[in-house]
């Protein structure tokens, strides 16, 4: 969706995203709940649009809190599927560049039980 008006109702839906008002679009990924995989196939869906819309210069985010009810109602969601995350999509409003600071490997993978460090080295 898009246009003021319905990212304002789509903010007003949520309990994590209100930031999605400022978005220049967004996507609500619906997913059927009867097939036990469907959270992954939404997820795979979110990856692929981000890193479509990267390549185009747009940044993207997502949240997984709404209010079931109401998104529904506002968006003529059916009662079978499930609206499992929205993706707010944008142009940045400044220059983005460089690396991010992430956590080294070893301290967000393990290998063969948690809390034992993978590191680079074992890949």
């Amino acid at each position: 969706m898009q246009g003021q008006e319905r990212m304002k109702n789509l903010a007003n839906d949520s309990t994590t995203g209100s930031w999605v008002r400022d978005a220049d679009f967004a996507v609500i990924v619906l997913t059927n709940p009867k097939y036990g995989f469907h959270l992954i196939d939404a997820g795979r869906a979110v990856q692929s649009m981000q890193i479509a819309a990267w390549n185009f210069g747009i940044t993207s985010r997502i949240y997984t809190g709404v209010d079931r009810a109401a998104l529904e109602r506002d968006f003529g969601i059916p009662k079978d599927l499930s609206p499992s995350v929205v993706v707010g999509f944008g142009y940045p409003t400044k220059k983005l560049f460089g690396k991010k600071n992430r956590k080294p490997i070893s301290e967000i993978a393990f290998l063969d039980r948690f809390g034992k460090p993978l590191t680079t080295g074992q890949l």
